[in-house]
């Protein structure tokens, strides 16, 4: 039975519409993006059958182009509508941090730093630049390394926060694996880069391990 022939309340569209986005299942919500099925498959049935072969909305949303155009279903067109939507809740979430009040939402804070990092498939280290009224000034992905660690410099980054002309920074780095744990390295590189800023008065306010949870640095006295 086509989506169209399904009582109102039971269609993606209008259901979003009646009752907000947050009641719909992450099918239904896929379906809204797809808009159509294909032969035999609803919109809905489509986002099942992905959501499986994917395992989640999590790894379809971070698969590769060659990943997501092999299904039935997607291709380029689809693969770059996504890639859109995704870069927009990224700007979205970083304008909501810089509007010019000061940094005071750690669940936004968090938000942002998932949107950020959580995709890459190698380490990414990077630092939101803050003010001396913990305003945002930029974010920037600084180190780039592999599957397992990447090298971080501290003199990079104590010269690109005089640059920005930083009192604080908070530093985010995510975990491939998806376990968020700071390792031994992570303590000590947090240590260093703690002391090199140190030198210029510059404060670091914390250190995000972001994986299928995030770890703050702050709330475990680690800093």
């Amino acid at each position: 039975m086509a989506i169209t022939q399904w009582p109102l309340a039971e269609r993606p569209r209008e259901k979003l519409l009646d009752k907000g986005a947050e009641a719909l299942s992450d099918a239904e919500l896929l379906a809204i993006f797809l808009r159509t099925g294909c032969k035999g498959l609803t919109a809905v049935d489509l986002a099942r059958q992905l959501l499986d072969n994917f395992g989640g909305l999590k790894p379809l949303l971070q698969a590769t182009q060659s990943d997501f155009c092999s299904n039935k279903g997607l291709g380029d067109a689809k693969f770059a509508q996504l890639q859109a939507v995704l870069e927009m809740a990224k700007r979205h979430l970083f304008e909501q941090l810089s509007r010019g009040d000061a940094l005071c939402s750690p669940v936004q804070t968090r938000q942002f730093l998932t949107a950020q990092l959580a995709s890459y498939p190698h380490e990414v280290f990077a630092c939101l630049f803050l003010d001396n009224r913990n305003r945002v000034i930029a974010f920037e992905k600084m180190f780039y390394g592999t599957i397992d660690g990447a090298s971080v410099y501290p003199r990079e980054v104590v010269s690109l926060a005089l640059k920005k002309n930083a009192a604080a920074i908070i530093f985010a780095h995510n975990h491939p694996s998806g376990v968020a744990e700071p390792s031994h390295a992570d303590e000590q590189i947090t240590r260093r880069l703690k002391e090199a800023l140190a030198l210029v008065d510059i404060r670091v306010l914390d250190h995000f391990v972001i994986g299928d949870e995030i770890v703050s640095f702050a709330e475990r006295g680690l800093l």
